[in-house]
């Protein structure tokens, strides 16, 4: 009898354990998922999201933020899960990548609008371009379509009408100037080589380039291209987006974006 009662106690005990190691295992899942991993590149991206920390560290959530300084690693982690979701691009470049690299990547919100700007080290206006000068652009399919935009808005070139351009779209170019396509990130450092650079704000701001102080033209503000939240496709509906999204997009966050960036930069929602 003895031995059949210190059985059960022992099999009690037993299953307690058990139950005591499956609760902690579920803690341990849950603290998990109150981390989000995000991707950025850093100005103003990272900037914006250290500001965005402290919202949904109130809302429960712990945000990782890790830095990039190119637009393809951000998209592949996120697509293949070691990132939660990454904040560096607009909805046009995100649709081409989708595409060429097979991804299943969708956008969330909008967060801000970075105008790209015409900047130069060698002239003060466009009227001193001269004839046969080199002008550098980004060499992504997107982004070179939306800088020969701002090209043709500044009256230095007229393009045929294509989904994404590129320098061989050129209609009218009487002044035969010279399209160099540079990656994005090496832009601010081609303009001691070249008599222009059309620049994403990111990285103009990154080499101490303010758009409304340094750009000799800015890209209008009814551009499509908005910064956003992009996640794999069935992530968008999960609790920790749901509170990224709503953090990033709040008041607190715009007034930041308008204070610090005085108008270079512009909340999009």
């Amino acid at each position: 009898m003895k031995n059949h009662i210190l059985k059960l106690a022992l099999s009690v005990a037993l299953i307690a354990g058990l139950s005591g190691c499956g609760d902690k295992k579920d803690e341990n899942v849950k603290e998990t998922n109150k981390v989000i991993r995000i991707g950025a590149t850093p100005i103003p991206h990272v900037e914006i999201l250290e500001q965005v920390k402290p919202i949904l560290a109130k809302a429960g959530y712990t945000l990782e933020i890790k830095e990039f300084t190119d637009y393809v690693t951000p998209n592949i982690a996120v697509n293949e899960g070691d990132l939660d979701a990454n904040f560096f691009q607009h909805l046009p470049y995100l649709n081409e990548f989708n595409k060429n690299k097979g991804t299943d990547l969708i956008k969330t919100v909008n967060v801000h609008l970075e105008p790209m700007g015409v900047y130069s080290a060698k002239i003060k206006n466009l009227n001193e371009l001269k004839d046969g000068d080199s002008i550098a652009v980004p060499n992504d399919p997107t982004n070179e379509n939306r800088a020969l935009d701002v090209l043709e808005d500044a009256g230095l070139l007229k393009f045929a009408k294509k989904e994404l351009k590129t320098k061989i779209d050129i209609i009218e170019n009487p002044r035969n100037f010279v399209i160099e396509e540079i990656d994005a990130p090496q832009l601010p450092r081609v303009l001691d080589d070249v008599a222009i650079a059309v620049i994403n704000t990111n990285y103009a701001l990154n080499a101490n380039l303010n758009p409304t102080r340094d750009a000799l033209f800015m890209e209008s503000i009814n551009s499509p291209y908005a910064n956003i939240i992009v996640v794999k496709r069935g992530n968008e509906n999960s609790e920790a987006i749901k509170a990224l999204d709503k953090a990033i997009n709040s008041e607190a966050i715009r007034k930041f974006i308008q204070d610090k960036y005085k108008g270079a930069i512009i909340a999009a929602f």
